[in-house]
Parts: C-alpha cells; sequence; structure tokens
C-alpha cells in the first residue's frame, strides 16, 4: 500500500470510481448461480435425471443457508481486511464450481457444488461489493449503488443468455462451462489488481472531497450532492441491533427477498408452462433483469428526493404487481409486462436495500452489520425456491406460489413505511 498511495493520490480523477468499475466486474461474475441463471437449466436437467422441481430448488436453499452461516463471521473481516481477498476467493471459487456443474452425474454432485458457489452468491459477494461501495461513497452512495446495480442486471441478462446459447450447441454441460468461463474471466482479474480497502487508507476521502473538508455532518450547505447526503451514522453491531430500524429493515428483507428468490427461479419453467417457447422465455427472463437495471438507476437517482422509506416501499409495491401479473400470462408481451414491472421493483429493492443499512449505520461497522442481517436476508431467500416448488409440485401450477409471493411483497411495503432512521447513539 505504501507505493500505491502516492500514485493513487495523485491521479487526476477520484480513484473511487475505478473501485466503482470493479465492483461492477463483480457483480457480474456474481451472476454465474443466480437463480434466474439456473431457472434456464431446469427444464434440461430435470428432464434428463427425472428430478423434482423441490429437490432442485432445494440446492438455492441449502446454500442459502450455508451463507445465513458464514455471513456473521466474515462480516467483521471485511471491516478489519477490506474486500479484495473476500471477492477474489469467491470469483475464484465461484467459477471452478459452474465449470464443474457441467461434470454432474447425481443429485449429490449436482448439490455440492451449486451449494458452494450459491453461498458465495449470497454471502461473500453481497458484503464485499456493497463493503467496497459504501466505503468509498457516501453523498454518492446512491448513484454508487444504481450503477454497480445495473452491472448486477447486466450480468443477470447476459448470462442466462450466455448458457442459453452455449446449451444449444453443447447441451446443458456445456452451458454450466460457459457460466464458469464467464465469471472467471470478467471478475478476477480487476479485483485483484485495482482494490483497495478504504480511501483513508491512500490519502483521500469518500467521494473524493478535498482531504481538509469537514464531515458531511457539518457541511450542509456547501453543495447540492452535500445537502442531500446525510449525517454519517457511527453504529457498532451491537448498537445497530438494539434499534428498531434494524429489525425493521431485517424484517422488510425477510418479507421480499423469498419474492426475489422464488419468482426469478421458476420464472422461465412458469413460462414455458403458459405456452410459451423457451427461447421466448429466456428473452422474458433477460427483459426482467433489463427491467431490474433501469429500476436500479432510477431508484438511485430517486432515492435522496423520495427517501428511504418511500423508496422500499414503491420498489415493493412494484414487486407485487409484477408477480399478479404473472398470473395472467397468455402471450409474449403479457410475460414481458410482467417481467418489466417485477424486474423494476427489484432493481429497486436491490439498490435501496444496502444503501438503507449504510444510511442508518454507518461504514464502519457495515460488514459485521450487514453480515448480521444477511443471516436473515440469505435464510429467507433460500425459503423462496423452496417454497414455490413444492406449491408447484403440490398443485400442479406455479398459480398458489404467485399469490404467496405477492401477499409477501404487500407485507414489504407496510414495514418499509413503518422504518425510521435510528437516532445516534450519542443521543440515545
Amino acid at each position: 500500500m505504501p507505493t500505491q498511495r502516492p500514485l493513487i493520490a495523485r491521479l487526476p480523477f477520484f480513484y473511487g470510481w475505478v473501485i466503482l468499475g470493479c465492483a461492477c466486474c463483480a457483480g457480474i461474475a456474481r451472476q454465474g448461480p443466480a437463480v434466474a441463471t439456473l431457472s434456464v437449466f431446469v427444464a434440461p436437467m430435470t428432464g434428463d435425471f427425472g428430478w423434482s422441481r423441490t429437490a432442485l430448488s432445494g440446492a438455492v436453499s441449502l446454500g442459502g443457508v450455508m451463507a445465513a452461516v458464514l455471513s456473521p463471521l466474515i462480516g467483521p473481516m471485511l471491516d478489519r481486511r477490506g474486500a479484495r481477498l473476500m471477492l477474489c476467493s469467491a470469483i475464484v471459487v465461484t467459477g471452478a464450481c459452474t465449470m464443474a456443474l457441467s461434470l454432474t452425474q447425481s443429485l449429490a454432485a449436482f448439490y455440492v457444488f451449486f451449494c458452494i458457489a450459491r453461498m458465495n452468491f449470497a454471502g461473500p459477494f453481497d458484503i464485499g461489493i456493497y463493503g467496497a461501495l459504501n466505503t468509498w461513497f457516501v453523498a454518492r452512495r446512491p448513484l454508487a449503488n444504481a450503477i454497480v446495480n445495473l452491472a448486477h442486471m447486466a450480468g443477470l441478462a447476459a448470462m442466462p443468455l450466455i448458457a442459453h446459447a452455449a446449451m444449444a450447441e453443447h447441451g446443458w454441460r456445456g452451458g454450466w462451462v460457459a457460466v464458469g468461463a464467464t465469471v472467471l474471466l470478467v471478475g478476477f482479474v480487476p479485483c485483484w489488481l485495482f482494490l483497495v480497502r478504504r480511501p483513508e487508507d491512500v490519502g483521500l476521502l469518500p467521494d473524493g472531497r478535498p482531504a481538509a473538508a469537514p464531515p458531511a455532518r457539518e457541511r450542509a450547505s456547501s453543495g447540492p450532492a452535500a445537502q442531500r447526503a446525510p449525517a454519517e451514522p457511527i453504529f457498532s453491531r451491537a448498537e445497530a441491533m438494539r434499534t428498531p430500524a434494524f429489525w425493521l429493515l431485517s424484517l422488510y428483507t425477510v418479507a421480499i427477498y423469498p419474492v426475489q428468490a422464488g419468482v426469478s427461479l421458476h420464472q422461465a419453467p412458469h413460462l414455458i408452462e403458459r405456452g410459451l417457447a423457451p427461447a421466448t422465455a429466456a428473452g422474458i427472463v433477460a427483459v426482467f433483469s433489463i427491467g431490474a437495471g433501469l429500476g436500479s438507476v432510477v431508484f438511485g437517482l430517486a432515492t435522496r428526493r423520495l427517501g428511504v422509506r418511500a423508496a422500499l416501499a414503491v420498489s415493493a409495491a412494484l414487486a407485487a404487481a409484477g408477480t399478479l401479473m404473472m398470473l395472467a400470462i397468455a402471450a409474449p408481451l403479457d410475460g414481458y409486462a410482467a417481467a418489466a414491472c417485477f424486474g423494476a421493483g427489484l432493481g429497486g429493492v436491490f439498490t435501496v436495500l444496502p444503501l438503507a443499512w449504510a444510511d442508518y449505520f454507518g461504514r464502519s461497522s457495515f460488514g459485521a452489520i450487514r453480515g448480521a442481517a444477511l443471516t436473515m436476508q440469505v435464510t429467507a431467500q433460500a425459503a423462496g425456491p423452496l417454497l414455490s416448488g413444492w406449491l408447484r409440485d403440490l398443485t400442479g401450477t406455479y398459480t398458489l406460489s404467485l399469490v404467496t409471493f405477492a401477499a409477501l411483497s404487500g407485507l414489504a411495503v407496510l414495514l418499509a413505511l413503518l422504518t425510521r432512521a435510528p437516532r445516534p447513539p450519542a443521543a440515545a
């Protein structure tokens, strides 16, 4: 780091934008074991092996449970060592495991490789990406989160299409090789070469403000970006967990993430069961990802104006509307409209929820606080695909699961409206 410090400090631009670029590459690589990527493998793999949808969905759920156990342990590591080692390790292991899925001969082998990749997706990737961003940005945090979520959605749109194209020539095994190779090629090099722990480590401050500038809470009139930036609080994990805001945000997460994972994994099979061609279903999954990317940008630009509570509520309302629209799909246009609405809502969730954790509780213990909250997030995320697959196997359609997920999204709207920013510990 001593050799990096003078060079980085003399750059004609804020090095945080390089960190943002690395986070975008990691966000694209993260999508290898995403549920939307797995969704294009559901039909061919269950067809070849005779597995039930519930059995396949269980791998997503088990990987989430593993991440729930791991996240509180690795969160403090981010606060001590930064995101570089965490993200590089996650990328290498995820790329290797997704490529190894091409060798699957049994359900047990599928579970081993996919669960490890999914554990990385839900734990180290999430903590590392948002930990890096929220350390380097405060006033520009919504924009940075929106850009990285746009990269997430670009990866989420690209991975199913990459898999589908490879599957057309080489079957589902070739699809997994293509996905794993993409993870490694896109993610590893930039994160290994360019990630830096904190701006203070190289003589900088968040957002690229001059070193002599006062903290955000003391410069409310210094410019438009500063006027929109919240005063940065300082909470430890224990202090955060004693606030109502921590638990309301956690309950919001528990309500909305089963919807995200359950609908995303099964949307392609649902579309095929509604009479759409597999290629059309893959295109609709891509539109969902594009809608989520656009939603990320819109919410990233609007959240400072709307406020965190309102942005979270609107995001959940759009997810509820998109889920209900999926019940009436009878033609490709219906599928595209439902996917765009649902995707826009999830794009808002992906952008605003990490922002809420950072704005409410600060940078100093973000990894530890986010790690504790991720235990609930990934457990809820794990429950969604399992619930959706079980209800599909029980009833023969996805109707009941979609109604259930719409109700959970409505509950998330109410929880968002009840949330308030916590009082700083010194003022409590």
